[in-house]
Formats: structure tokens, C-alpha cells, sequence
């Protein structure tokens, strides 16, 4: 190994930020999606964790980890289907479904999961991004998933579905104002339903890929709060797919200080720098709640405005 200095530090954040951010990615495009179209879905937690657990399944019992990640989007969209199918009745709170499906899906995973935890499934291939170089580091560094590329990707298409697609405008509309789209002869109800669908696939996605490549194992305590904090991240991005990308790597970097710091032997207070990521969510939503920024691009129809 190769002693590159303090230059390790940066290097191990930039590393750690591609590799921790890519479930805060698939989530919280899925989130944006689905608030867009006027509703919040706090299940994500849930769907992140039965999305890792079924695709660490379906890979261990198919030998392929892209049927894996399939599995867990399926298995997400299913969760986001029951979401947006319940949520159309009357008098539901969308928010307090969110939380029963959250603590449904988690429940489900430690049920099904018990049998997935010592066996071994096939891992996601990552693409060798760092060839370039001689330093093992540099190489470490740069190995990046096929997933968090796919991520960049989706969310520089949902920016512009949003922006000059009739998809978009759709889903805008029903977001806004439910009269409005009805007016026009939308179905908000159908249009919600398919985003929050789509939204819980890909936060399935995001899970298959704790499990099938970072860390790359099926426990119960795989997510911790991932989940949840993408849709803090959402609110952060002011509903905007790309500005998403940006915060996901934001607390992908906080979450790789830990390591990055002992990497070069800062380890003092090692395990305080593990809250890094929680501490920056609660920065965060103190920062978005200041009374002139609240709020401030949400959609309208979206419960947290009501």
C-alpha cells in the first residue's frame, strides 16, 4: 500500500461519498417523485429494508445479483402500489401510513430474512473507474458501482421529465393543485398512485444495492435510518432530482469521515464521527424550517404545506 499522507483523507471521502450515497440517490429521487405528484410517502424506510432483504434473497437463490435488484424493485413497487392505493380513501393520512408501512416492511424483512443472514449472495460488479492510476488508493477509491452511474443518470432524466415532458407536466399539476388537474380531466388519484409505485421501486433498488454491494451483506440493521433521512435530503433539495444527486453525495461524504479519518490514524472519538450523518440531517432540517425557507418550492398538494 502506498503512503499518499493527508491526501489519503479527501481521497477516502470522495471514495466513501460514491459508495454511501448511491441508496441516498435511488431513495430520494423515489421520494421526489412521489411528492411531486402531491404525496408523501414515509415508508421508504421500510421498502429500503424488505428491498434488501428480497434482493439478497433472489440473488443467493438465482446466482444473479441483477435478478436481485429486479426483486427489490418489484418488491417496492408493491409497497408503493398498497401505499398510493390506501392513501386515495377518505379521511387517510398519508403520513400515518407511511409510518405503519415503514414498521410493516421492516417487520416483514427481519421475518422473511432470518434465513438470508450466513449465506453468501453474488455482490454487484463495480467498474474500475481508477485504472489510470499506480496507487492502490486512487484505484480503491474509484471503483464505482453500476448502480450509483444509473442513479446520476435517472436523476438528470427525471430533472428534465419534469421540465419539458407531458409526464411531467402531469405529474406537476396533480402536485399542485388536485382541482386544477381535475379541471383538465386528470385523475390525480391514478397519477399519485404511479408515482408513489415508482418511487417505492426505486427505493427498492436502493436497498438491493446496501445488500448486493455496500456493504455488500443481509442484516437486520443494514439501513440504519437511511431511509428516513433521504426524505430530509428530499426537502433539502427543494424537490429537485439533480439537487438530490448533490445532497446524497453530501451525506455520502459524512458518512465516510469516520473511516476516512482513521484511515490516515485519527482515531480518537472515532465512533462520534458514525453521527456525522444524523448530525447534518438535524443541521439540515433546522436550515429548511427557517420561517423565509420553509417549504419554499414544495408542491402544493403535498400534506406537509396542509
Amino acid at each position: 500500500m502506498t503512503d499518499i499522507g493527508i491526501w489519503g483523507v479527501p481521497l477516502a471521502i470522495l471514495g466513501g461519498a460514491i459508495r454511501v450515497s448511491t441508496p441516498f440517490l435511488f431513495v430520494s429521487i423515489g421520494e421526489c417523485l412521489t411528492e411531486r405528484s402531491g404525496r408523501i410517502n414515509l415508508g421508504l424506510e421500510g421498502t429500503l429494508v424488505f428491498g434488501a432483504m428480497s434482493g439478497y434473497a433472489i440473488a443467493f437463490q438465482t446466482g444473479s445479483p441483477w435478478a436481485g435488484v429486479l426483486a427489490a424493485a418489484f418488491a417496492g413497487g408493491v409497497f408503493g402500489l398498497f401505499h398510493g392505493w390506501i392513501c386515495k380513501f377518505k379521511g387517510v393520512n398519508d403520513v400515518a401510513i407511511g409510518i405503519a408501512l415503514m414498521l410493516l416492511g421492516m417487520g416483514l424483512a427481519f421475518f422473511f430474512g432470518k434465513p438470508y443472514i450466513q449465506p453468501v449472495a453474488p455482490d454487484l460488479p463495480a467498474i474500475p473507474l481508477g485504472w489510470w492510476s499506480t496507487i492502490p488508493q486512487v484505484q480503491a477509491a474509484l471503483q464505482v458501482n453500476v448502480l450509483f452511474i444509473l442513479g446520476g443518470i435517472l436523476a438528470v432524466a427525471m430533472a428534465w421529465m419534469f421540465r419539458s415532458t407531458k409526464i411531467g407536466l402531469t405529474i406537476r399539476v396533480v402536485g399542485d393543485s388536485t382541482d386544477a388537474a381535475r379541471a383538465i380531466g386528470l385523475n390525480p388519484n391514478t397519477v399519485r398512485l404511479l408515482s408513489t409505485a415508482a418511487g417505492g421501486a426505486l427505493a427498492g433498488v436502493g436497498g438491493a444495492y446496501l445488500s448486493l454491494y455496500y456493504p455488500g451483506s443481509w442484516n437486520e440493521g443494514i439501513s440504519s435510518g437511511q431511509g428516513l433521512m433521504a426524505v430530509a435530503l428530499v426537502i433539502f433539495a427543494r424537490w429537485n432530482p439533480i439537487y438530490c444527486f448533490w445532497a446524497a453525495l453530501l451525506f455520502g461524504g459524512a458518512g465516510a469521515l469516520g473511516p476516512a479519518l482513521q484511515s490516515v490514524g485519527v482515531t480518537s472519538g472515532y465512533y462520534l464521527f458514525f453521527a456525522a450523518p444524523y448530525v447534518l440531517t438535524l443541521a439540515l432540517l433546522i436550515f429548511t424550517s427557517s420561517p423565509d425557507k420553509a417549504m419554499d418550492g414544495a408542491p402544493g398538494e403535498l400534506s406537509l404545506n396542509k
